[in-house]
């Protein structure tokens, strides 16, 4: 029932932030329209301390901000001004580009935080790759939740358990968190063809003894039936949706079905000609020394 085992890949984006970098991997580019993962976190703040992201270009996709712990306070080029906290999602469709910047608000920064959560990015189908771009915050409360016995499931987008997420997808998905006590059997709905599961905390053992701990992806077989059960107190994202409509690069920030198209946005940003953010305009992340797709 299992395709593939992924162990996150421990990352350090500098200032000593650390991530679990799942997707893409060799042999596994995307999981549905799922075509990067990061596990940030957890990691302290003192007093003073603050996470900062710089403004930095995105193409072609939608990048999903989904918090455990702490606030991110989000800003971009169309003026979105937006603290997230644990439970609520920030959902950026980046279509024909913007820029944003994820940083620590002063009120967070003079007490301190833990902050730990997902970073993910879907790619967008052919049909949208190019449309305005956009910002939408969903508060906790908008989001469907489902009660099971020891375990409290949220559907943070698409669909899944006959229930639908708020968030405006345009391609089959779903994406769905699990807070699971130790003994919690949680089973994977099977209406979506590609699938995965995701151990952020805890150990988790699935039906045929396959057991996963922090920090595993389980890429499933389309149609399997999978339980998992909790052996520990655990928190679980099941991730995926249909198979993309083709390939997709993915160079830095910018994400296409068109390797030229990623050519261009990088010729854009290194001239300026992406928009800038209002009150975040004094500083922005350089382009990486990577070599160039080939168009």
């Amino acid at each position: 029932m299992i395709l593939r085992r992924i162990e996150g890949r421990r990352r350090d984006l500098g200032g000593g932030f650390v991530v679990r970098r799942v997707l893409p991997v060799a042999g596994q580019r995307m999981v549905g329209p799922f075509i990067f993962w990061d596990h940030f976190g957890p990691v302290d703040y003192a007093p003073g301390e603050r996470f900062d992201v710089r403004p930095h270009p995105h193409i072609n996709l939608a990048t999903v901000t989904y918090l455990f712990d702490g606030e991110i306070f989000h800003r971009d080029s169309l003026g979105s001004a937006q603290a997230i906290r644990p439970g609520a999602v920030n959902w950026m469709t980046t279509g024909r580009g913007i820029v944003h910047s994820e940083r620590t608000s002063p009120e967070v920064e003079a007490s301190g935080q833990r902050m730990e959560g997902i970073q993910a990015w879907v790619a967008l189908p052919k049909t949208h790759e190019e449309v305005e771009p956009s910002f939408v915050h969903h508060p906790a409360d908008t989001l469907p939740v489902i009660e099971q016995d020891g375990a409290r499931l949220t559907v943070i987008a698409g669909t899944a358990y006959g229930k639908q997420s708020p968030v405006g997808v345009v391609w089959p998905t779903f994406y769905v968190d699990v807070d699971a006590k130790a003994g919690a059997s949680v089973d994977v709905c099977t209406e979506h063809e590609e699938r995965a599961i995701y151990v952020a905390s805890g150990r988790i053992a699935l039906t045929g003894g396959e057991v996963a701990e922090e920090a595993t992806m389980l890429v499933l077989e389309p149609g399997a039936k999978v339980e998992w059960t909790a052996e520990t107190d655990a928190r679980v994202l099941m991730l995926g949706g249909k198979a993309m409509d083709g390939p997709r690069e993915i160079w830095w920030n910018f994400v296409s079905s068109r390797p030229q198209r990623i050519n261009q946005a990088i010729d854009d940003w290194e001239a300026d000609r992406f928009g800038h953010i209002p009150g975040d305009d004094d500083e922005r992340i350089p382009l990486p020394s990577d070599p160039r797709p080939k168009a």
